[in-house]
């Protein structure tokens, strides 16, 4: 029997509510309906039941429970006795988009660490498509992904082929980046064809379109393709022609290194951020500590 479907049914036990449940889990409601189901047909009987006060054990259910807590409880015993003294207290395995907003996140959280104890942390950044099979093969726990709104249904089918999970974190229009110094960063009003002049700065990344063709993006004649965060940002900072759209940076960011960040009028699609992991994960303390890093560092950006 997989341990993890004991932990969600002690979970369910103690919120008394499988959405409540599910969302301390970051897990969708569904999905931890159909795990409590699965689990209950393995035991050949109802361990929970509905009641005036939500979702309570069943007579048999509270002694499964019970015998469930003492199951992981050994195994808990179990791992520490065979864990070697040395060994790292925590790991922590994270791919993400590269967004300065989520970076900020992480910094954030790791400041929050105790530094006496062991720690295995890894921060990968890539495009979604890497992401997704960073998670899928559990190279990492957690991963953030962007994606264009309009490819919504491929990357929708594309999570449920590798079977994760996905939660919308946010739907975002992009903004420019650009050196306070940059000509067009006092302007009121830009405009998209003002851009026509400047230097673009991309990821150089291999970006999909709707029918899944290989796409470079890139409006006009001038880009520059880059591969890390920090060369987007020295690159901004010393070639005040050049600028970048982005999500919305948190101020702290945006002052630390002399940039600004503009919104410009014409069309430009809608971008969307989801976090991702494998339907059997469950979220530990320091995944949810993350998680409430990027909602907070998310909560600070405002244009």
């Amino acid at each position: 029997m997989n341990t993890i479907l004991l932990q969600y049914a002690l979970e369910v036990e103690k919120t008394g509510s499988i959405t409540k449940a599910a969302n301390n889990l970051y897990m969708e409601q569904p999905n931890l309906s159909k795990a409590i189901k699965s689990l209950e047909e393995m035991m050949g009987e109802p361990i929970f039941k509905r009641s005036p006060r939500g979702v309570v054990p069943t007579l048999k259910g509270k002694l499964f429970l019970d015998h469930a807590r003492m199951v992981l409880a050994q195994i808990e015993e179990m791992e520490g006795v065979y864990k070697k003294e040395n060994q790292t207290g925590m790991e922590f395995r994270l791919a993400i988009p590269r967004a300065t907003y989520i970076n900020e996140a992480f910094s954030r959280f790791v400041s929050t660490l105790e530094r006496k104890m062991g720690m295995d942390l890894w921060l990968k950044e890539t495009n979604s498509v890497e992401i997704i099979n960073e998670v899928a093969e559990g190279n990492s726990h957690l991963g953030i992904i962007r994606y264009p709104v309009e490819l919504e249904l491929y990357y929708a089918q594309l999570i449920q082929g590798k079977e994760l999970c996905l939660k919308e974190l946010w739907e975002y229009q992009p903004v420019l980046l650009m050196s306070e110094h940059h000509l067009l960063a006092e302007k009121e009003t830009i405009e998209y064809e003002d851009l026509k002049e400047y230097i673009e700065i991309l990821h150089g990344d291999i970006k999909l379109s709707a029918n899944g063709k290989e796409e470079r993006q890139g409006e006009f004649e001038k880009r520059i393709y880059v591969f890390e965060r920090g060369s987007q940002i020295n690159l901004l900072q010393t070639n005040t022609d050049t600028y970048m759209w982005v999500s919305p940076l948190p101020k702290r960011c945006l002052s630390q290194n002399q940039l600004v960040q503009k919104a410009c009028t014409g069309k430009r699609q809608k971008y969307r951020d989801a976090y991702i992991y494998r339907q059997e994960y469950q979220f530990n303390e320091y995944d949810k500590q993350f998680m409430e890093e990027v909602c907070q560092v998310m909560k600070e950006i405002s244009l």
